[in-house]
């Protein structure tokens, strides 16, 4: 059966839309959702697999996406993105992941597994480094640190970023589905059908508007290169990422495993910037036995 939509208030009039999978008395692994991405993201089957392997998983819409808070800031423009001149209310990485921490706090969870795709690897990375009592260990997947010279996408990928966006919904689902083919993972079969309902219930999942989007976009590019901030954190982490990633280049792993004090890397052959259903049980492997060894560790100390 399929999880129920909860709302939490996490103060500043904001509020977010999660779902919650499994007992709540075991271990929890919060999954963090990407760029434009929904709760919807995380496929019910790698969920399930999570749950089977003894996890209490939550999941939630990041703000301004799908059912949590949209902001009603300024859309930035195109030249903000060169001159880093953000209008006032732009938020940053640093505020979701404060955003992340009061979710944890409202449903009054105690030290989680982060583990985040992409931006929500991002997000949960600056989980770990500003509010390290809410992170039992850390998992970025195909994720970066923001430094200029790694993670950087390919140039076709740039070239579709910045190409016009599509209007209404079945050309927007068109645009989906093109843009995962190009940048999902090549190395696995590509499940057209599935990526296609996906685009279909993230639309009808929160207003099919590009300014949440963007805004979001911002502020990755606000917050910058976050590798000082990133050696400040002591969770156990493991970083994961494919070697055919167009959207963040593997260098972005790579640098992110180097800035973290201990972190181990992992790659994972022919996967790009998706959760291939071909690379679940890697996946989930390598979450799950990180997860449990920080959390023997945790309960140790």
């Amino acid at each position: 059966m399929t999880a129920q939509d909860h709302v939490a208030e996490i103060g500043g009039g904001l509020r977010l839309s999660y779902r919650t999978h499994g007992d709540p008395a075991r271990p929890t692994v919060l999954l963090v959702a990407g760029l434009g991405q929904t709760l919807l993201s995380w496929p019910e089957g790698f969920i399930d697999r999570l749950t089977a392997r003894g996890f209490h998983v939550v999941r939630f819409d990041n703000r301004d996406i799908g059912r949590s808070s949209h902001s009603d800031a300024p859309v930035p423009r195109a030249d903000q993105f060169v001159t880093r001149r953000w209008y006032p209310e732009q938020y940053s990485l640093d505020d979701m992941a404060l955003d992340t921490a009061a979710l944890l706090d409202a449903l009054d969870l105690g030290p989680v597994h982060a583990v985040g795709v992409s931006m929500g690897g991002m997000i949960s990375q600056m989980l770990a480094a500003r509010r390290p009592q809410h992170v039992a260990s850390l998992t970025s997947v195909m994720s970066m640190t923001g430094a200029r010279r790694t993670g950087r996408p390919a140039l076709s990928t740039w070239l579709r970023m910045v190409s016009p966006r599509s209007a209404g919904r079945e050309a927007a689902i068109e645009s989906f589905v093109s843009t995962m083919r190009h940048i999902g993972s090549h190395g696995f079969p590509f499940d057209e059908d599935a990526v296609r309902v996906l685009a279909a219930e993230q639309w009808d999942r929160g207003p099919g508007t590009p300014d949440g989007v963007q805004r979001q976009l911002a502020a990755i590019f606000k917050s910058g290169d976050r590798t000082r901030a990133l050696r400040q954190i002591t969770a156990p982490t493991l970083v994961i990422h494919g070697d055919r990633d167009r959207m963040v280049h593997p260098s972005g792993g790579r640098a992110t495993a180097a800035a973290i004090p201990g972190a181990r890397h992992e790659t994972i052959t022919g996967m790009g910037h998706d959760l291939p259903q071909g690379a679940w049980t890697r996946l989930i492997d390598l979450i799950a036995l990180h997860a449990t060894a920080a959390q023997r560790t945790h309960q140790t100390a």
